[in-house]
Protein backbone atom coordinates (compact mmCIF):
# COMPACT_ATOMS: atom_id res chain seq x y z
CA UNK A 1 0.00 0.00 0.00
CA UNK A 2 2.94 2.32 0.62
CA UNK A 3 3.63 2.49 -3.11
CA UNK A 4 0.06 3.42 -4.08
CA UNK A 5 0.54 7.24 -4.08
CA UNK A 6 3.42 6.93 -6.56
CA UNK A 7 1.36 4.63 -8.79
CA UNK A 8 -1.61 7.03 -8.70
CA UNK A 9 0.61 10.02 -9.53
CA UNK A 10 2.16 8.15 -12.47
CA UNK A 11 -1.31 7.35 -13.74
CA UNK A 12 -2.39 10.98 -13.37
CA UNK A 13 0.68 12.19 -15.28
CA UNK A 14 0.00 9.71 -18.08
CA UNK A 15 -3.64 10.72 -18.33
CA UNK A 16 -2.80 14.43 -18.34
CA UNK A 17 -0.27 13.92 -21.14
CA UNK A 18 -2.75 12.16 -23.42
CA UNK A 19 -5.65 14.39 -22.32
CA UNK A 20 -3.71 17.32 -23.79
CA UNK A 21 -3.67 15.52 -27.13
CA UNK A 22 -7.30 14.51 -26.79
CA UNK A 23 -8.38 18.09 -26.15
CA UNK A 24 -6.95 19.02 -29.55
CA UNK A 25 -8.66 16.12 -31.35
CA UNK A 26 -11.92 17.01 -33.18
CA UNK A 27 -15.00 15.51 -31.52
CA UNK A 28 -16.14 13.65 -34.63
CA UNK A 29 -19.60 12.20 -34.15
CA UNK A 30 -20.49 14.37 -31.16
CA UNK A 31 -22.43 16.97 -33.07
CA UNK A 32 -20.05 19.75 -32.19
CA UNK A 33 -20.77 19.51 -28.47
CA UNK A 34 -18.25 21.04 -26.12
CA UNK A 35 -16.03 18.75 -24.07
CA UNK A 36 -17.32 17.58 -20.72
CA UNK A 37 -16.31 19.37 -17.53
CA UNK A 38 -12.72 18.76 -16.52
CA UNK A 39 -13.36 16.23 -13.75
CA UNK A 40 -11.57 12.89 -13.38
CA UNK A 41 -14.13 11.08 -15.56
CA UNK A 42 -13.85 13.43 -18.53
CA UNK A 43 -10.06 13.51 -18.17
CA UNK A 44 -9.91 9.74 -18.65
CA UNK A 45 -12.08 9.90 -21.75
CA UNK A 46 -10.15 12.81 -23.18
CA UNK A 47 -6.93 10.90 -22.52
CA UNK A 48 -8.27 7.85 -24.34
CA UNK A 49 -9.16 10.02 -27.33
CA UNK A 50 -5.70 11.55 -27.31
CA UNK A 51 -4.08 8.15 -27.02
CA UNK A 52 -6.06 6.76 -29.96
CA UNK A 53 -5.12 9.81 -32.03
CA UNK A 54 -1.47 8.79 -31.74
CA UNK A 55 -1.92 5.01 -31.44
CA UNK A 56 -4.78 4.13 -33.79
CA UNK A 57 -5.70 0.45 -33.92
CA UNK A 58 -4.61 -0.25 -30.35
CA UNK A 59 -6.43 -3.22 -28.82
CA UNK A 60 -8.21 -3.14 -25.48
CA UNK A 61 -5.34 -4.43 -23.33
CA UNK A 62 -2.88 -1.97 -24.85
CA UNK A 63 -5.20 0.97 -24.20
CA UNK A 64 -5.68 -0.22 -20.62
CA UNK A 65 -2.01 -0.88 -19.90
CA UNK A 66 -0.50 2.16 -21.62
CA UNK A 67 -2.92 4.50 -19.82
CA UNK A 68 -2.50 2.59 -16.55
CA UNK A 69 -6.24 2.02 -16.18
CA UNK A 70 -8.16 -0.82 -14.63
CA UNK A 71 -10.05 -3.31 -16.79
CA UNK A 72 -13.49 -2.18 -15.64
CA UNK A 73 -12.47 1.47 -15.90
CA UNK A 74 -11.30 0.97 -19.48
CA UNK A 75 -14.46 -0.91 -20.43
CA UNK A 76 -16.66 1.81 -18.96
CA UNK A 77 -14.97 4.76 -20.62
CA UNK A 78 -14.48 3.09 -24.01
CA UNK A 79 -18.14 2.13 -23.90
CA UNK A 80 -19.18 5.71 -23.26
CA UNK A 81 -16.96 6.98 -26.06
CA UNK A 82 -18.39 4.38 -28.44
CA UNK A 83 -21.94 5.35 -27.47
CA UNK A 84 -21.10 9.02 -28.07
CA UNK A 85 -19.67 8.28 -31.51
CA UNK A 86 -16.21 9.60 -30.62
CA UNK A 87 -14.53 6.22 -31.05
CA UNK A 88 -14.94 3.37 -33.54
CA UNK A 89 -14.06 -0.28 -33.05
CA UNK A 90 -13.19 -3.14 -35.38
CA UNK A 91 -12.83 -6.86 -34.70
CA UNK A 92 -9.44 -8.17 -35.81
CA UNK A 93 -9.08 -11.88 -35.14
CA UNK A 94 -8.72 -12.29 -31.37
CA UNK A 95 -8.44 -8.52 -30.90
CA UNK A 96 -10.89 -5.66 -30.83
CA UNK A 97 -9.15 -2.54 -32.06
CA UNK A 98 -10.11 1.08 -31.44
CA UNK A 99 -9.84 4.22 -33.56
CA UNK A 100 -10.78 7.88 -33.30
CA UNK A 101 -14.07 8.17 -35.18
CA UNK A 102 -14.13 9.28 -38.79
CA UNK A 103 -10.37 9.34 -39.27
CA UNK A 104 -9.62 6.17 -41.26
CA UNK A 105 -11.09 4.23 -44.18
CA UNK A 106 -11.86 0.52 -43.84
CA UNK A 107 -8.62 -0.31 -45.65
CA UNK A 108 -6.62 1.95 -43.34
CA UNK A 109 -8.20 0.41 -40.24
CA UNK A 110 -7.33 -3.09 -41.45
CA UNK A 111 -3.80 -1.99 -42.33
CA UNK A 112 -3.27 -0.37 -38.93
CA UNK A 113 -4.39 -3.56 -37.22
CA UNK A 114 -1.86 -5.68 -39.10
CA UNK A 115 0.88 -3.09 -38.67
CA UNK A 116 0.48 -3.67 -34.92
CA UNK A 117 1.43 -7.34 -35.44
CA UNK A 118 5.20 -7.73 -35.41
CA UNK A 119 5.61 -10.35 -38.15
CA UNK A 120 2.99 -8.82 -40.46
CA UNK A 121 4.55 -5.40 -40.00
CA UNK A 122 8.02 -6.79 -40.69
CA UNK A 123 6.83 -8.47 -43.87
CA UNK A 124 5.16 -5.29 -45.13
CA UNK A 125 8.21 -3.19 -44.28
CA UNK A 126 10.47 -5.68 -46.08
CA UNK A 127 8.36 -5.50 -49.23
CA UNK A 128 8.05 -1.73 -49.14
CA UNK A 129 11.84 -1.49 -48.88
CA UNK A 130 12.51 -4.24 -51.45
CA UNK A 131 9.42 -4.91 -53.62
CA UNK A 132 11.13 -7.86 -55.33
CA UNK A 133 12.07 -9.62 -52.08
CA UNK A 134 11.30 -13.35 -52.05
CA UNK A 135 9.74 -15.27 -49.21
CA UNK A 136 13.09 -16.80 -48.31
CA UNK A 137 14.79 -13.39 -48.26
CA UNK A 138 12.03 -11.98 -46.06
CA UNK A 139 12.30 -14.96 -43.70
CA UNK A 140 16.03 -14.36 -43.28
CA UNK A 141 15.62 -10.63 -42.70
CA UNK A 142 12.93 -11.21 -40.06
CA UNK A 143 14.69 -14.25 -38.54
CA UNK A 144 11.56 -16.39 -38.87
CA UNK A 145 10.82 -19.59 -40.77
CA UNK A 146 9.77 -19.62 -44.40
CA UNK A 147 6.51 -21.25 -43.27
CA UNK A 148 5.83 -18.28 -40.95
CA UNK A 149 6.29 -15.87 -43.85
CA UNK A 150 3.98 -17.96 -46.03
CA UNK A 151 1.28 -18.10 -43.33
CA UNK A 152 1.52 -14.37 -42.65
CA UNK A 153 1.41 -13.56 -46.36
CA UNK A 154 -1.72 -15.68 -46.71
CA UNK A 155 -3.39 -13.74 -43.87
CA UNK A 156 -2.40 -10.41 -45.41
CA UNK A 157 -3.73 -11.56 -48.78
CA UNK A 158 -7.07 -12.52 -47.23
CA UNK A 159 -7.20 -9.13 -45.52
CA UNK A 160 -6.66 -7.32 -48.83
CA UNK A 161 -3.24 -5.94 -47.95
CA UNK A 162 -1.10 -8.21 -50.10
CA UNK A 163 -1.26 -9.86 -53.52
CA UNK A 164 0.35 -13.27 -54.03
CA UNK A 165 -0.55 -13.52 -57.72
CA UNK A 166 3.04 -13.03 -58.89
CA UNK A 167 5.34 -13.15 -55.90
CA UNK A 168 4.43 -10.82 -53.05
CA UNK A 169 3.12 -7.32 -53.70
CA UNK A 170 1.75 -4.81 -51.17
CA UNK A 171 -1.66 -3.45 -52.14
CA UNK A 172 -2.05 0.34 -51.93
CA UNK A 173 1.62 0.68 -50.95
CA UNK A 174 1.49 4.48 -50.67
CA UNK A 175 -1.27 4.26 -48.06
CA UNK A 176 0.55 1.58 -46.06
CA UNK A 177 3.78 3.57 -46.29
CA UNK A 178 2.04 6.74 -45.09
CA UNK A 179 0.54 4.95 -42.08
CA UNK A 180 3.90 3.42 -41.20
CA UNK A 181 5.70 6.76 -41.29
CA UNK A 182 2.94 8.78 -39.67
CA UNK A 183 2.53 6.47 -36.67
CA UNK A 184 6.00 4.90 -36.59
CA UNK A 185 6.63 5.75 -32.94
CA UNK A 186 3.57 3.76 -31.90
CA UNK A 187 4.57 0.60 -33.77
CA UNK A 188 8.12 -0.34 -32.85
CA UNK A 189 11.80 0.21 -33.51
CA UNK A 190 11.57 -1.46 -36.92
CA UNK A 191 8.95 1.06 -38.04
CA UNK A 192 10.95 3.97 -36.62
CA UNK A 193 14.07 2.85 -38.48
CA UNK A 194 12.11 2.40 -41.70
CA UNK A 195 10.40 5.79 -41.32
CA UNK A 196 13.75 7.53 -40.96
CA UNK A 197 14.62 6.44 -44.49
CA UNK A 198 11.15 6.57 -46.02
CA UNK A 199 9.81 9.90 -44.74
CA UNK A 200 11.08 11.83 -47.73
CA UNK A 201 9.27 9.49 -50.15
CA UNK A 202 5.74 10.62 -49.30
CA UNK A 203 3.68 13.75 -48.82
CA UNK A 204 1.39 13.91 -45.83
CA UNK A 205 -2.30 14.68 -46.22
CA UNK A 206 -3.34 14.93 -42.55
CA UNK A 207 -7.06 14.68 -41.84
CA UNK A 208 -6.93 15.13 -38.09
Amino acid sequence: MADQPDVDEEKRATLRRFATLGAATPLVGLGGRKAESTDDTSEVRTAIRGYLATTPGAHFSKVRDDLKLGTGETQHHLGRLLDAGAVETRKDGDYRRYFAAGQFSDFEQVALGYLRRETARGLLIALLAEPDATGSEIARSLDVSRATVSTTAKELDAAGLLSRADGYEVRNPETVLTLLVRFADSFGSDAVAFAADAADLIRFDPRQ
